[in-house]
């Protein structure tokens, strides 16, 4: 009987690994039955645009952190796939910082000349899994939302590749429910609009931060307030951006920092992080931690080191993104089909470790970048995955931190060379702050 692989997802890092299993078949290898199980009606994971929050209409909490007039924060040319380059897609070099539109499009341009859509059931959340010892497989019950039903189905191999930026952590604070304006996490938000006109307080310093507070910013906001924990972002903000340490006590619309200042603000938007949950996994087969490069029981960051049959993809903080997610898919698949034997449990273990503890010594982000890339070359330097300049990308993401320290607000007018291809890629034709339509027409005009 043919072996059976169950991808969780249908986001980069799932549309990676089908697309890793296809390049094989491609190539003439016999590759396993493929399964994959998405929870929405579409493929793209987070870069599938919703405008609701809360719940979809299954009353399912919606996967998507997506919002409106939403760019890449990182260079186009650090995530390009080694097999699929955006001149390809697009048929032309494009500028180096497109919207989430752009990002989608590209995303699913690979896959839909795959031809993998097949392999994919939708609306079809993963409630459980089960591994069953005596039969050494698993079995994965599945909610069927369209038809209302759900069953069981069993698998040789299971791949979670479910992504962690879409379980929000909100924290508390002394008075929020006191405040008499709007409070929301950033998964929740969906338009700068809404805050026109508005003071805004922010409450993090994550990415999201960063580029909500920008958006804000962007589309009019009066003023942006950002709240830290440990330390400043220190990137050389606008006149009507402020920096403060932590949020201590709300009183109605006044809100009180650690070093006694105080501010009125109209709204309250938590960039606080996500959550690693996996509520469909028993807790002998759940990876629990922080959102770090290197999370701890991860063979190679992919397999499950207490039952390698389980393996995830793209549950580390993340630098390398598409890139990062096919050196993962390629491993994988190369393991399920002999080419890769792994080491025993205790070698496992080791490595990590080792990785871990490098991890620990980090002390910026030139640092972190640097390891990142180092782990993705130690990847595709086993598999067939096709050979990049991973230390071009590297350099790319240093131009990109030294020109978001230059000036914040006009980073994404720079363009950089693709590693992929060679070719000096053009300058947008609109300065970003001047950029307001974020649609894909809009973005791909000449002019």
């Amino acid at each position: 009987m043919a072996k059976r692989v169950a991808i969780i997802g249908a986001g980069p890092s799932g549309l990676a690994q089908l697309r890793a299993f296809q390049s094989a078949a491609e190539k003439g290898a016999e590759v396993p039955e493929v399964v994959c199980f998405e929870r929405q009606a579409d493929w793209g994971g987070i870069w599938n645009y919703t405008w609701r929050t809360g719940t979809d209409e299954h009353g399912e909490p919606v996967h998507c952190s997506m919002y409106r007039y939403l760019w890449s924060n990182g260079p186009k040319e650090c995530l390009e796939f080694a097999d699929y380059t955006f001149e390809e897609h697009f048929g032309r070099p494009i500028a180096s910082y497109p919207p989430r539109a752009v990002l989608w499009d590209y995303i699913k341009g690979r896959v839909e000349k795959a031809g993998v859509r097949s392999q994919i059931r939708f609306s079809s959340p993963v409630r459980w899994v089960q591994y069953n010892e005596d039969k050494d497989n698993f079995s994965i019950t599945v909610q069927n939302l369209a038809e209302n039903h759900s069953y069981t189905e069993e698998f040789d191999y299971v791949i979670v590749a479910s992504g962690h930026f879409s379980t929000p952590n909100v924290p508390d604070f002394e008075g929020l429910s006191t405040f008499n304006g709007r409070v929301m996490h950033a998964h929740d938000f969906r338009d700068a609009l809404e805050f026109k006109d508005k003071d805004i307080l922010i409450i993090g310093t994550s990415y999201s931060a960063e580029d909500i507070g920008s958006q804000c910013y962007k589309y009019g906001a009066k003023s942006i307030t950002v709240s830290h924990r440990t330390a400043p972002m220190g990137f050389h903000w606008p006149d009507n951006w402020e920096e403060v340490p932590l949020l201590t006590r709300v009183d109605k619309n006044t809100c009180h920092f650690k070093d006694g200042s105080s501010k009125e603000v109209d709204a309250i938007i938590m960039c606080t992080g996500y959550l690693h949950h996996f509520p469909f996994l028993p807790d002998e087969l759940r990876l629990q931690t922080g959102n770090r490069l290197w999370p701890l029981d991860l063979y190679k960051g992919v397999f499950w080191e207490a039952n390698p049959k389980l393996m995830y993809l793209g549950m580390q903080d993340q630098f390398y993104t598409f890139n990062m997610f096919d050196a993962q898919a390629w491993y994988a698949r190369d393991a399920i089909l002999g080419r890769i034997t792994l080491p025993g449990q205790e070698e496992m273990g080791g490595h990590s470790q080792a990785w871990r503890a490098r991890e620990e010594t980090l002390a910026d982000d030139e640092q972190m970048i640097l390891f990142q890339g180092d782990y993705v070359q130690e990847l595709i330097d086993e598999t067939d995955y096709p050979s990049f300049d991973v230390e071009g990308v590297n350099k790319t993401f240093m131009e990109w931190e030294h020109h978001k320290h230059e000036d914040i607000m006009t980073f994404r007018n720079n363009a950089y060379r693709s590693l992929m291809t060679g070719n000096m890629q053009p300058a947008h034709h609109t300065p970003w702050l001047e950029a307001m339509d974020d649609s894909m027409e809009s973005y791909l005009a000449s002019s």
